[in-house]
């Protein structure tokens, strides 16, 4: 963790960008504030480690300009202590909370080295969840790039956090064709699928299949949750216009995604894809936990498929 700093991946993706002649942007603390990005900077108020927003941009060769466009997301939490709600179990694999944010750029690495002609645009929000003095607090109501306020009720439910950030600077400024989040989010989905298979959430039928039908052929599988409106209940708060965790044992992963669902403006064309349970594995490759890169190739495939 004291090596995979939010400003390490911001390099890491400079020099990714560079020989891959991509776009990227990457803004620092004063960017982060002047675009008053309040959740990003809540989260990493109890960090000594500077959030870092990172932007890459892949465009095909040639004209591009009638080439549809798929934004990612990744969440890039770089240790997760919980936060003042500090984690009592797993903490020795916090490091792979930023998994997600590694998936979508590694996904345009790839993208980019087979020049698949798609536009992709890639946001990655990194930062460390640690506690301080200054850590933001439950029952702290925060504001957020949207305009939205939200109220803290668990400060380990930070990835949605810095996901609603991206989201919502994502959609408005690029309003992308389909847009992808992939983040390290919830234990209720590695309760649910163990290490089998990531939680898919999206209301668009056809883009569920598609990404079910990739996750199968390249063994990175995906598997439907609902959103149904039932479980609005559970991000409504009474001080602010959602809150970040319902406080309830059951139905967590859906009710993250509901929350996430929040910052999308109603994008007709977008998934949340919580991949908890296989971004850091046990298998034959190593003996210990190690990265799995699950997403590389299941986003790398569903362009193909297109």
């Amino acid at each position: 963790p004291r090596v995979m700093t939010p400003e390490r991946i911001a390099e890491i993706t400079v020099e990714v960008a560079q020989t891959h002649d991509l776009e990227c942007t990457v803004y620092g603390m004063d960017d982060i504030r002047r675009m008053k990005m309040e959740l990003l900077l809540a989260v990493n108020a109890g960090s000594d480690l500077e959030a870092r927003f990172v932007h890459m941009v892949y465009r095909p060769e040639g004209d591009t300009s009638g080439l549809p466009e798929v934004a990612l997301v990744g969440k890039g939490i770089t240790f997760d202590t919980g936060g003042l709600n500090i984690k009592t179990a797993g903490m020795v694999h916090m490091k792979c909370d930023m998994a997600g944010a590694g998936s979508v750029l590694g996904a345009v690495q790839l993208i980019a080295d087979l020049n698949l002609p798609y536009r992709v645009t890639a946001i990655v929000p990194a930062s460390e969840n640690s506690i301080d003095a200054l850590s933001f607090v439950p029952s702290d109501v925060i504001g957020s790039y949207n305009g939205a306020s939200i109220e803290i009720i668990d400060t380990d439910a930070e990835g949605r956090l810095v996901l609603a950030d991206g989201l919502s600077y994502l959609i408005k400024n690029f309003n992308p064709d389909t847009v992808l989040d992939l983040a390290t989010l919830t234990g209720s989905s590695v309760a649910t699928f163990g290490n089998e298979c990531g939680a898919l959430f999206t209301t668009n039928k056809e883009l569920s299949e598609k990404l079910q039908q990739s996750g199968d052929q390249i063994g990175e599988r995906l598997w439907p949750l609902p959103l149904w409106d039932a479980y609005k209940t559970d991000i409504e708060s009474e001080i602010a216009d959602v809150k970040n965790y319902s406080g309830k044992p059951v139905a967590g992963a859906i009710s993250a995604a509901k929350f996430l669902e929040y910052f999308t403006n109603e994008h007709k064309s977008w998934a949340h894809l919580d991949i908890a349970g296989v971004t850091f594995v046990d298998n034959e490759f190593a003996k210990t936990k190690h990265a799995s890169a699950f997403g590389v190739h299941l986003i790398t495939n569903y362009l193909e498929n297109l």
